[in-house]
């Protein structure tokens, strides 16, 4: 009789034990629990994904993203406090500090592709761009073939400088290709007419236009690099745990109108510090994937 009241009570004792089990916090969820706080990644002039105000403080529509992921993350784990830290990445250093737990989060306007996937993972997409560029109306720079032997500048480590030096090759262009730090620099050396033109994601340079000295002196292009292509909010790789509760919070920002608010406030009304309105509603495309969440890297699953 003792002998079974033991096996009963170990049984018990198994069997309350393996729920808890199930439910150990690992990867980030569990770094997060144990440090007491999360670290987003953000850009300086992503406007308006991710900028510095005139205080040096990042806001912006992926911001906006990411705070309310930080909320669903802190329910999640049941916390009555959790610090939010703030670290900049640039275009070159985005996923090296993600893959190393430098961030959490990557809250910017980063291209989603199956190239990166190899590396890194991706929530559901927040925005679609195409990769075009901007230039002087006074170059007169009509077309893509129009670049032929002149002098482009992109900003290093995005796919925009990929497709730009794909394109030299495929077309036989000859054009002189300019690594820029950042999209300031870049946009600064068509200003300053060091480089013709500057390819990149159509909305930042609309941002960038909308921000000059002479906003009608430039113009951005018809001819694209690209399909329309998503942006995603980035997270380490191989973390279900993690990208469960990201991709929840951010299905349910799109699914219940909230997105389609906050999206507003950055491309259709004025933004600080300038007061800039990028007056860019959302479009067909992007308000259907906001019905339908998907972390999809390929552009024709957005038509």
């Amino acid at each position: 009789m003792k002998h079974r009241q033991i096996i009963g009570c170990l049984l018990a004792g198994a069997l309350c034990t393996t729920p808890a089990m199930a439910q150990e916090l690992t990867g980030t969820l569990k770094n997060i629990k144990d440090t007491g706080a999360i670290t987003l990644g953000y850009r300086d002039s992503s406007i308006p994904f991710s900028y510095l105000d005139d205080n040096q403080k990042p806001i912006g529509y992926a911001m906006d993203i990411c705070y309310k992921i930080v909320d669903a993350v802190k329910k999640e784990l049941k916390l009555d406090k959790l610090e939010v830290k703030l670290n900049p990445v640039t275009s070159s250093t985005r996923i090296p500090l993600l893959a190393n737990g430098t961030i959490d989060l990557e809250c910017g306007s980063t291209t989603n592709n199956v190239e990166r996937q190899k590396q890194i993972s991706y929530t559901n997409t927040h925005f679609l761009t195409a990769s075009r560029y901007v230039s002087k109306k006074a170059s007169k720079i009509n077309s893509i073939d129009d670049l032929k032997g002149k002098s482009v500048v992109s900003t290093a480590g995005t796919t925009n400088i990929k497709q730009l030096t794909e394109a030299n090759a495929a077309r036989s262009l000859n054009v002189n290709i300019i690594p820029a730090k950042d999209h300031a620099e870049a946009f600064l050396m068509v200003e300053t007419d060091r480089a013709v033109a500057f390819v990149m994601d159509d909305i930042l340079l609309a941002s960038l236009v909308a921000g000059s000295k002479a906003p009608n002196d430039y113009v951005i292009s018809k001819d694209a690099f690209s399909k329309p292509e998503p942006y995603g909010i980035m997270l380490r790789k191989d973390d279900p745990a993690f990208k469960k509760v990201v991709d929840a919070a951010t299905a349910a920002l799109y699914t219940g109108g909230e997105g389609q608010k906050i999206y507003d406030k950055w491309f259709t009304q004025k933004i600080p510090p300038k007061g800039l309105n990028l007056n860019t509603p959302i479009s067909p495309e992007l308000k259907n994937e906001f019905a339908k969440p998907s972390d999809s890297p390929d552009p024709d699953s957005y038509k």
